[in-house]
């Protein structure tokens, strides 16, 4: 990538801080313009002032309106409104390599009104134009007005050298090097730069006054200059550092997995295992942080400290995150609610950092494998498997700090005993009618018990609401069901959450009125959920590699009746052509086998990795890749199935994953691949193509398979697109009688009669192989007689088989044969004789 290309938003940048700069007196109108961006955009506005009554801006929070961890598009859709707005003439961005970005819980470079001084948004107005002008023309006038600014600014609490530094770098990164965590390791730690010239930079301190700021910045210019750097400026290095930072990053990681976690919360793992046992072994949630505070020794700031936009208290809720993991892994009571108790387990262990930063992992790994394990073949319509709710903790939300104090979430109707004792939700129905009003229905009560016990799952997403239109926090689900006795009120139905936001958010639209719904299926309503939180997430809480469950090619033959030739032909052809077309006939498992065949060349049941849509007649580009869907304010552009799979591979290259695609030949396919029939070709993978509706270009990244599905005996269906067939490999799937793992199956059931039905299916599929008009495509498979066992197969189920599945099948292919239906009607009933 040439400089021009890669640092594109120079340009854009310096431009739009020379329009930004005619607003310092004008700050009104700006706030105004700021209120605009996020109603042109769709994007919920972050807090930018307490209560989000925003009065008064400075430009460098401006600027990091779109300089902080968001996502690609919500950040191009920011800045071409800021061009339209500010009417900035230079091309929108679309590369920003080398830029530093804030974290979203400290976007702000000035505190709330009521923590803020009266001149601290004038200062760094001041700040913003003396920089301007010191690399328009670096006098030594200019700098000292300047340096006066710097210093102000740098001082005041809050600021620090990453902040203000990478906030200078954005206006002018020619003048001003960027001084955040990652380019000061580079400098000083990476070893790239020679030890002798490291030698001589003047040592970073926590707020760097100007002129040493000027000492650094002057020398690192010059030994950039010089014959002995192969980088020529700032940019090349900022972009370098984050290069090798990545780099040492990804080197690191497996080691890093095997020594200790990072996450920040860890550090309380052993002061509250200690706070506990000088409490007696028991304490309230307050009394057990007071008396961290006081064995810590911690100050008030410390005490104090908030994080995110919504100001949340930092060690309240790293406390409760450390409870959380620490009661799942035994050594606090997790039964009890409301008070903190030790087990016996946790009256003695010796709580070192190794073994906390284990606990961490093995709470979330034993987690997500539970999750995992639980997956059948079609339980992931989507690559998210996680279901998300929303939930009102008691009336008006009324136990919300209760509950996020504990660590948990909890519905009422604890009269009626633990939920998991009831088979179904007529069960439940009815012991609510006993015990409460026998004219009532209790449908939706029934249906919200019987979901909080048998249907969430660890691993899912809470978010909380109080009233129809406003949240007030988000949380993972941690635990399996509880029903807890010992409670005085009726909230006796428990689950664990580990809490990751408190505060206050306006809820998009009106929130349904229910105590708990399964949101999951209203993909837009969800999306703006996650979208509200996206900034927010938990910086200092390290990605964890997730464990899922070992799956190799003996598990696939175990479960999908397929010879282990031809599972390693399958296995090879998916792998070179990257597109591969599953065909047979009806029930030979070819949806059973796609995602299976998927987890066996993964090696682990990743479902994260793996992504299933269904293609019908009505099904569009726009479902399939992108286009304009009708929103509150008119049309929007919605990135579909296939686009947004292909954007998660992406930054995985390193690992396979697989789009299976359902009745691939019940689409019209021309319409829903558009241009990309081009780059899915194995040979033109990663090279980027214009789309249709948007402006930027796209590939198929190399580490996405396809796999289709289609059925032979589908006579409806006109020939397949020539273009699709030259771009898939076609694997035909046959009925797995013969094979090991089927003989073995039926070995176990140990049932003549079943024995006797197999035999006859196998003569049956002899006879249609044979047949002009069917042939191997239209033999029956035998998925007809998975999935049973020695005490579910009697007599009944073969013949519901037989009567209801096979004999149907046979009147539609030979429609124009009726002696032969007959014959093997009768040839199949007498097997079960």
């Amino acid at each position: 990538m040439n400089e021009q290309n890669q640092f594109d938003w120079v340009d854009f940048y310096r431009e739009f801080a020379v329009k930004l700069l005619a607003y310092k007196n004008k700050r009104g109108e700006l706030v105004e313009k700021v209120r605009t961006i996020y109603t042109m955009t769709g994007i919920n506005m972050p807090t930018l002032e307490k209560d989000n009554d925003l009065v008064d801006i400075d430009p460098f929070t401006v600027f990091g309106l779109f300089n902080k961890k968001i996502t690609e598009d919500n950040r191009i859709k920011i800045i071409q409104s800021i061009a339209s707005l500010f009417d900035v003439k230079t091309q929108v961005p679309t590369s920003f390599d080398s830029l530093p970005v804030l974290s979203p819980q400290n976007a702000t470079f000035y505190y709330f009104i009521d923590q803020r001084g009266q001149e601290d948004i004038d200062d760094l107005w001041d700040l913003f134009a003396s920089a301007l002008a010191y690399a328009e023309a670096s006098t030594d006038q200019n700098r000292e007005i300047f340096s006066r600014y710097f210093d102000l600014v740098m001082n005041k609490k809050g600021s620090g050298n990453s902040k203000i530094t990478m906030a200078l770098y954005w206006i002018s990164p020619d003048t001003f090097l960027n001084l955040d965590r990652r380019n000061r390791w580079y400098i000083y730690e990476s070893g790239k730069l020679p030890d002798s010239f490291v030698e001589t930079l003047p040592e970073i301190q926590p707020k760097l006054p100007a002129s040493k700021y000027f000492k650094i910045t002057e020398a690192v210019r010059s030994y950039l200059q010089s014959e002995g750097s192969a980088l020529k400026d700032f940019k090349e290095l900022s972009f370098q550092a984050w290069m090798h930072s990545e780099k040492v990053n990804q080197q690191n990681k497996v080691e890093e997995g095997k020594k200790t976690s990072k996450a920040a919360f860890l550090r309380w793992f052993a002061p509250l295992i200690q706070a506990l046992r000088d409490l007696g072994g028991s304490a309230s949630p307050a009394e057990a942080r007071e008396k961290i505070i006081e064995n810590e020794g911690l100050s008030a700031e410390e005490v104090s400290e908030k994080i995110g936009k919504n100001k949340v208290n930092k060690f309240a809720n790293e406390v409760a995150f450390a409870r959380n993991y620490l009661a799942n892994a035994g050594y606090i009571d997790r039964s009890l609610h409301g008070v903190w108790t030790l087990t016996e387990k946790g009256k003695t262990v010796n709580m070192t950092r190794e073994l906390a930063s284990d606990i961490f992992k093995n709470v979330l790994s034993s987690n997500l494998e539970k999750r995992a394990d639980e997956s059948t073949a079609l339980a992931d319509q989507d690559v998210h498997t996680v279901r998300y709710w929303i939930y009102a903790p008691g009336k008006g939300s009324c136990r919300w700090e209760e509950f996020y104090d504990e660590g948990i979430m909890a519905i009422g109707w604890g009269e009626i005993g633990d939920l998991t004792q009831f088979e179904s939700k007529d069960a439940m129905k009815a012991k609510m009618k006993e015990m409460f009003d026998e004219n009532l229905t209790y449908k939706n009560s029934a249906h919200l018990t019987w979901q909080f016990a048998n249907e969430m799952k660890i691993g899912d997403i809470v978010f909380v609401k109080k009233g129809m239109h406003q949240l007030i926090g988000r949380g993972v689900v941690m635990s399996d069901y509880e029903f807890d006795a010992s409670r005085e009120d009726d909230f006796k139905n428990i689950r664990q959450v580990d809490w990751t936001h408190i505060g206050e958010w306006p809820h998009p639209g009106q929130a349904v009125t229910k105590t708990l719904t399964d949101i999951t299926p209203y993909t837009d309503y969800v999306e703006k959920l996650n979208a509200i939180f996206e900034d927010e997430s938990e910086e200092d809480l390290e990605e964890v590699e997730k464990i899922y469950p070992t799956y190799t090619k003996e598990n696939f033959l175990s479960e999908v009746y397929m010879s282990e030739e031809e599972y390693d032909k399958l296995a090879g052809i998916l792998h070179i052509k990257k597109n591969v077309v599953l065909q047979g006939a009806p029930g030979v498992g070819k949806t059973f086998a796609a995602k299976r065949l998927a987890f066996s060349m993964m090696g682990v049941k990743d479902v994260e990795r793996v992504m299933m849509v269904q293609f019908h007649q009505s099904y569009s580009y726009e479902d399939f890749i992108m286009g304009f869907r009708p929103s509150t304010n008119g049309f929007e552009l919605k990135r579909g199935a296939f686009y947004n799979f292909c954007k998660k591979a992406e930054i995985d290259e390193d690992k396979d994953y697989f789009f299976i695609i359902d009745e691939i030949n019940r689409g019209n396919l021309s319409k829903i691949f558009g241009e990309l029939f081009m780059l899915i070709e194995n040979d033109k993978r990663g090279i980027p193509l214009q789309l249709l509706y948007a402006d930027e270009k796209f590939s198929v990244p190399k580490n996405v398979h396809m796999i289709g599905m289609m059925n032979t005996a589908d006579r409806s269906l006109a020939m397949l697109d020539y273009a699709l067939r030259r771009r898939f490999a076609f694997f035909e799937i046959k009925p797995g009688f013969t094979t090991d793992g089927f003989k073995k199956y039926a070995a176990g059931l140990e049932n003549e009669k079943f024995d006797k039905l197999i035999a006859c299916v196998e003569s049956l599929n002899e006879v249609i192989s044979e047949d002009e008009s069917l042939g191997e495509g239209f033999c029956i498979g035998h998925s007809y007689f998975c999935n049973l066992s020695p005490s579910t197969l009697d007599d009944l189920v073969l013949s519901g088989i037989v009567e209801y599945e096979l004999i149907p099948l046979l009147k539609e292919y030979w429609f124009d044969e009726p002696t032969r239906v007959k014959t093997w009607a009768s040839n199949l009933r007498s097997a079960l004789k």
